[in-house]
């Protein structure tokens, strides 16, 4: 897909309030808790453009501790923005191979909270399972074009 045309989601969550780890972590568990509760095995979200295939996060959880403090309250303030993303979105993605394993696919969508503040979602998909892995969920500072 080219970049030009990328259409932004608008979603209706806002950022999680909190200004430390801590605090916005706390919030982030409890949005998670309710994904998690909903089965008993690996927990995930479906998501409309992939015609209701699950997405995980197990890549996700790794991810986000491998990030300093202040990283990890940046991208963790977004969790819900980008959840509701993947749920609801039918725009399509930026699409690029990964430079690793040609079985490997990187999906990144665009949305933008309610107070302006745009953020991205990548998401990974294996293209011989077919398993999708949310990999991150990160604020940029400028607008895609389109």
């Amino acid at each position: 897909m080219n970049l030009k045309v990328m259409k932004v989601y608008k979603v209706k969550a806002g950022l999680i309030p909190g200004s430390n780890y801590k605090e916005v972590n706390r919030k982030v568990q409890e949005l998670f808790y309710e994904i998690r509760k909903k089965t008993k095995r690996k927990p995930y979200v479906r998501s409309v453009y992939f015609n209701k295939q699950k997405i995980f996060f197990d890549y996700f959880w790794v991810h986000i501790t491998q990030k300093s403090f202040s990283e990890r309250v940046r991208r963790l303030r977004f969790f819900g923005a980008g959840i509701e993303l993947i749920r609801e979105s039918k725009h399509n993605p930026y699409t690029t191979q990964s430079p690793e394993k040609e079985i490997e696919v990187f999906h990144r969508f665009y949305g933008v909270t309610q107070n302006n503040e745009y953020f991205t979602v990548q998401i990974k998909d294996n293209k011989k399972t077919g398993a999708k892995q949310l990999m991150s969920i990160f604020p940029i500072k400028n607008p895609p074009p389109g």
